[in-house]
């Protein structure tokens, strides 16, 4: 069982604003968040049920996006439970503001989506679910397969007449998305101009691939949101993230929430008689991520 599975057994303004600067936006955000609130969308939106062409095969995926006019875009990369009514319901909210969003099957090579309809009946600690999410994690998580599939995103959303070519691209993932948004920052960095991970998987390891050794290719703004339980137990990868890019075009913000490793997705389960989506923290994720893209997507 790779790191990221041991983890989750346990418990992811303008180009030349100053490393200050988005800092201080970064810190604004999370103050704001504390008092977001789940409000009704602002913006109608439509869900098109769509098949993406890529090196390997067609990717089904919802592209959710406001019911008119040209928006930024973002793929939203799910988490180990893949593209299901919980992540719908996420893109929807984020089309709501705005942006016109790619949700994946992160699992096209294997079986068509949804193969979970919800996480909320998941127990961890069952051998059996993890040999059923083991070929799907590691179908995505071979290596170059999730570059080869963030360019075929990248060219699907570009040749959408709901996307603004103008803006840069943002990507977002949950726990195993997580590593993808790293990977997909850096494989298409011309486009992508912000990426955030939420209580992420696997970000840091000791092997060579490891997603935070991608930060000297990636040219966007980062956010990268860890889980309490994870911090404690990798309490040196929060160090590592922010030296891997110290040197670049962006500092990556890099903050630990106090909650549980899924605290952002709210089909997660109560596991030890402790619920694991955590509202207000999510509620505080979500507002520092629309700044983020507020920021870094104009």
């Amino acid at each position: 069982m790779n790191e990221q599975l041991k983890l989750h057994a346990e418990a992811q303004a303008s180009q030349d604003l100053s490393r200050r600067d988005f800092v201080a936006i970064s810190v604004a955000a999370g103050l704001a968040g504390g008092t977001a609130t789940g409000a009704a969308a602002a913006l109608p939106v439509t869900t098109d049920e769509v098949m993406i062409k890529t090196p390997e095969g067609s990717c089904d995926a919802a592209f959710i996006h406001p019911a008119s006019g040209a928006h930024a875009a973002v793929v939203l990369w799910p988490d180990a439970f893949g593209l299901r009514p919980s992540m719908r319901e996420m893109g929807k909210r984020l089309a709501a503001e705005g942006y016109a969003v790619l949700v994946p099957n992160p699992f096209y090579r294997v079986a068509k989506a949804p193969v979970f309809e919800t996480a909320a009946n998941a127990n961890f600690k069952d051998p059996a679910l993890w040999e059923k999410l083991k070929p799907l994690m590691g179908s995505v998580q071979a290596a170059g397969a999730a570059e080869r599939d963030a360019a075929a995103f990248v060219a699907f959303l570009d040749a959408q007449p709901q996307v603004d070519k103008k803006k840069k691209i943002g990507t977002q993932g949950y726990c195993m998305g997580g590593a993808l948004v790293l990977r997909t920052a850096a494989a298409v960095p011309g486009r992508v101009g912000a990426g955030a991970s939420f209580h992420g998987g696997g970000l840091v390891t000791d092997k060579p691939d490891s997603p935070h050794l991608l930060a000297p290719k990636i040219q966007a703004r980062v956010l990268l949101a860890i889980a309490r339980n994870d911090d404690e137990k990798q309490p040196d990868a929060k160090d590592k993230l922010k030296s891997a890019f110290a040197d670049g075009r962006f500092a990556a913000q890099v903050e630990v929430y106090p909650a549980l490793h899924g605290w952002c997705v709210p089909d997660m389960p109560v596991e030890g008689g402790q619920a694991i989506y955590n509202q207000a923290e999510a509620e505080r994720a979500w507002a520092a991520l629309l700044s983020l893209y507020k920021t870094a997507l104009a």
